[in-house]
């Protein structure tokens, strides 16, 4: 299996300079900036861009889940990947976690609109889950058959 590498940055410099250093590997992307996100999409190749959903301010009429229809025209293009923070979903709070997982689901419906694979993405050892678990987690959020089977 091919090494994983998450680059997480905040500027676009040093997000490139990482992302040239580890070309064979599997590139994932993380950044708390909308913008840099788009920005990094566009320009640089990554395989999977991991999107965080914990701590966002929604908007009245629409949830932030720091993903939108541009964004996901770009992934289509660049046949990347959307990444989802499984570790955000178990260490969220009661009051967080409802939110989280409902932006979790309006990305699910953009991806499938745009037929965009989507991963969980588990960095502690301990919030660890069955492949069969993570299947049944994404059909609830929504994930037609197709997307569950890549997962």
């Amino acid at each position: 299996m091919t090494q994983q590498i998450i680059i997480c940055e905040n500027t676009f410099e040093k997000a490139r300079k990482l992302i040239k250093e580890n070309q064979n590997k599997i590139i994932i992307f993380n950044s708390e900036d909308d913008e840099l996100n788009r920005k990094i999409l566009e320009k640089l190749q990554i395989n999977i861009l991991l999107i965080n959903l914990a701590g966002k301010k929604d908007f009245q009429k629409q949830r932030d889940s720091g993903f939108n229809q541009v964004l996901a025209k770009i992934a289509k293009e660049k046949n990347v990947e959307i990444g989802i923070n499984f570790d955000e979903i178990i260490q969220a709070s009661q009051y967080e976690k409802p939110k989280i997982i409902s932006r979790i689901k309006q990305n699910v419906a953009l991806c499938n609109k745009n037929k965009l694979k989507m991963k969980f993405i588990i960095q502690n050892k301990e919030n660890q889950r069955d492949i069969y678990d993570l299947k049944s987690l994404g059909a609830v959020l929504g994930m037609p058959t197709w997307m569950t089977k890549t997962l």
